[in-house]
């Protein structure tokens, strides 16, 4: 099995951002946003980050990079999966949904994709899944917001299971919206024990893998670092094959 000193060239992850489009702002039109701790993971497992902006040109892009990690963010809108919008809901700037729906139709099946949080949500959508919209209202309770720390089993037989190297976790959750309808080419690969989905992956030989957990806010979990190096791993093989 490769190692990535095996290979000559450290490869490019892009990361989309959260952004906010604000044509009225005379200084700055808008801003973009990422937690540190994403792209600190990808540069520490061997990776060099790239942050892609909204206004990219995402076939170019395509050609560019080696992997993708899709990380947390606000709401998508509901209107992707045929439903209207709930209270509660904090929509993201259409800007991202646009630009993150042409990177993956523009982006090589065998480029590897690591979803987190929003970005596990997304990759059920763009396959035609749906999204419970405001899980306190399925479960009564807030107990996934708020970063409270979960246990996750992961199926032993899953390409998850494989990379992170455990079939038990723990991890932070942020997130008051859950995958509802499962997209196509998915399967889940983590419950938490209230039906919750916590984490898919590509039932074919894909390399797309997401959790709904927040894997990057605990660095220091053994299953944390084998997820990213892996990522990483499969990130360079791409590099250098192709």
């Amino acid at each position: 099995m490769h190692t990535l000193s095996t290979f000559a060239v450290k490869p490019l992850i892009a990361i989309t951002v959260e952004s906010r489009y604000d044509p009225e702002d005379a200084r700055t039109r808008g801003n973009i946003k990422l937690n540190w701790n994403y792209f600190q993971m990808v540069s520490e497992a061997g990776g060099v980050p790239l942050v892609i902006p909204p206004t990219a040109d995402m076939e170019e892009v395509a050609k560019l990079v080696h992997g993708w990690l899709i990380p947390g963010g606000l709401d998508m809108d509901a209107a992707h999966w045929g439903e209207a919008n709930h209270p509660k809901s904090e929509l993201q700037d259409p800007s991202r949904w646009e630009s993150e729906r042409a990177l993956y139709e523009a982006l090589p099946e065998a480029v590897p994709i690591l979803g987190i949080c929003y970005g596990c949500q997304f990759l059920n959508v763009v396959r035609g899944g749906s999204l419970i919209q405001h899980l306190p209202d399925e479960l009564g309770n807030e107990s996934h917001g708020g970063g409270n720390l979960q246990t996750y089993g992961i199926d032993s037989g899953s390409k998850f299971a494989t990379v992170a190297g455990v079939t038990e976790t723990q991890g932070q959750s942020w997130h008051h919206q859950a995958i509802g309808r499962l997209g196509e080419g998915l399967r889940v690969v983590s419950e938490h024990e209230d039906g919750t989905v916590e984490a898919i992956e590509s039932t074919d030989e894909r390399w797309l893998l997401a959790a709904q957990w927040h894997p990057e806010r605990t660095p220091e979990s053994e299953a944390t670092q084998n997820l990213f190096r892996a990522f990483i791993q499969a990130a360079a093989r791409y590099a250098a094959n192709r």
